[in-house]
């Protein structure tokens, strides 16, 4: 539903009846990129559409100037996937306004421990972990590797992360902590906003001995336990670390807003058919690069949330 501009209630955001439209009959408003089928995700959603069929229709509107073709809002991929199959039509939502910037673009990513959940629960109604595997692209150790996510993590450190895009490695080193000495770390990570697998390395790298699960040592059985200079040293680093994230904040905060709202604008911009139309037909090369920046998820550094 979508609140209506004359204050007399809500209208619908989709027709009420959806139809099925040849694959011909698509528009589709955005230009795909050169090897856009040869990324991981396109295999993945290729795999899913061959295994388990569409789970979210596409999102088309009418082209009022030639009945019959539609303009493809939302589902760019799985239409390529579709034809990649051999399927000719096509089952889609109807849209009731050109705009695309209300779909995918607003859907909260699942987090590692919210699908770890997902697959647990699977696996308890008797889905069978191939099958799970085969819906998702990926192999059956992975599936399994899914769902042992949690094992050695205590229930309050998983509480702490549950929301978090912290990943598999990061887990593995927490695995080394003790329970009390997890909660610590989680609560650290989740306060910097850092869930790298570095970041949990250094914190354990200062964890005494007594919040270890097993005493340090390397794959030779050889004793390594770190001098207590170089942990207290390693303390006040990361002290001095926490203070210069802080002081950056302070200044980082309003370029990050008008940045922010830069690129708003310009996703506002592309939901507008006529003006993707438009820079398709008059300068392709400027709605490249506006796409690259309205499908932007994060104005971070790529390391602060890489694994």
């Amino acid at each position: 539903m979508i609140e209506s501009t004359t204050g007399k209630g809500v209208r619908h955001g989709f027709e009420r009846e959806s139809v099925v439209v040849p694959l011909a009959q698509l528009a589709p408003l955005k230009v795909m990129r050169p090897g856009t089928k040869e990324s991981h995700k396109y295999a993945q959603i290729l795999t899913s559409v061959r295994a388990v069929g569409l789970v979210e229709a596409p999102v088309v509107t009418p082209d009022r100037e030639r009945p019959g073709r539609y303009f493809l809002l939302d589902g760019h991929l799985r239409i390529e996937a579709l034809r990649d199959l051999g399927v000719t039509e096509v089952e889609c939502l109807v849209a009731t306004d050109d705009e695309t910037y209300s779909y995918n673009k607003r859907i909260n990513r699942l987090p590692p421990i919210q699908e770890h959940r997902m697959i647990l629960r699977a696996i308890d109604r008797g889905v069978p972990e191939e099958r799970i595997a085969e819906a998702l692209g990926v192999e059956v150790q992975t599936i399994r590797r899914h769902a042992r996510l949690l094992n050695g993590i205590c229930p309050e450190a998983a509480e702490i992360l549950k929301e978090t895009s912290c990943p598999a490695a990061t887990l593995d080193v927490l695995r080394c902590m003790g329970p009390i000495r997890q909660v610590e770390a989680a609560e650290l990570m989740s306060g910097q906003n850092n869930y790298t697998a570095s970041f949990a390395k250094a914190i354990l790298a200062a964890t005494p001995e007594a919040q270890l699960v097993e005493p340090r040592t390397n794959k030779l059985g050889r004793a390594r336990t770190a001098a207590s200079e170089q942990i207290m040293r390693l303390e006040r680093e990361l002290a001095s670390l926490q203070a210069q994230v802080r002081s950056v904040e302070e200044t980082y905060g309003i370029d990050n807003l008008h940045l922010t709202v830069a690129k708003g604008y310009v996703r506002k911009l592309l939901g507008n058919a006529r003006i993707v139309r438009w820079l398709s037909q008059h300068h392709p090369e400027y709605l490249s690069e506006f796409q690259s920046i309205a499908e932007i998820d994060s104005l971070l550094p790529a390391d602060s949330t890489a694994a």
